[in-house]
């Protein structure tokens, strides 16, 4: 599915399921930690051959997984706070297991919103 559909889908009816087709669209795209590192993510794929719900993080040499419940956790306090709040920093979405990643790839799906020079970072633009 095209990422802009599978977003505004996303965007339109915020479930699990819909969460979960655009992590699964968003394979091997670019993000940028608040920070500005970048990483890119592949989904674990199972014994069936199928993916299972859980990220691995490329960041460095050595790859982190990443767990769907730590997505869910961020992904629900992210709709309690709703997008018209500014999400300061990835832990205001709570102190869940690799949310330096999850802030970034909720940024992008438009799910929260972030200050002007956090999405700097996070576009991979930042300026010095």
């Amino acid at each position: 599915m095209e990422q802009n559909i599978v977003i505004k889908n996303l965007q339109e009816n915020p479930t699990e399921e819909n969460l979960w087709q655009a992590i699964v669209t968003f394979q091997g795209v670019p993000f940028w930690t608040a920070s500005g590192l970048p990483f890119q993510y592949q989904l674990k794929v199972g014994r069936n051959g199928n993916p299972n719900r859980e990220l691995l993080i490329d960041r460095r040499e050595h790859s982190k997984t990443l767990s769907w419940s730590s997505l869910r956790l961020a992904f629900e306090k992210a709709l309690v706070l709703g997008r018209q709040e500014i999400v300061e920093r990835p832990k205001a979405l709570g102190d869940i297991r690799g949310i330096s990643y999850v802030y970034p790839i909720l940024w992008k799906f438009g799910l929260i919103q972030v200050p002007e020079c956090v999405a700097q970072k996070m576009t991979g633009n930042e300026s010095d």
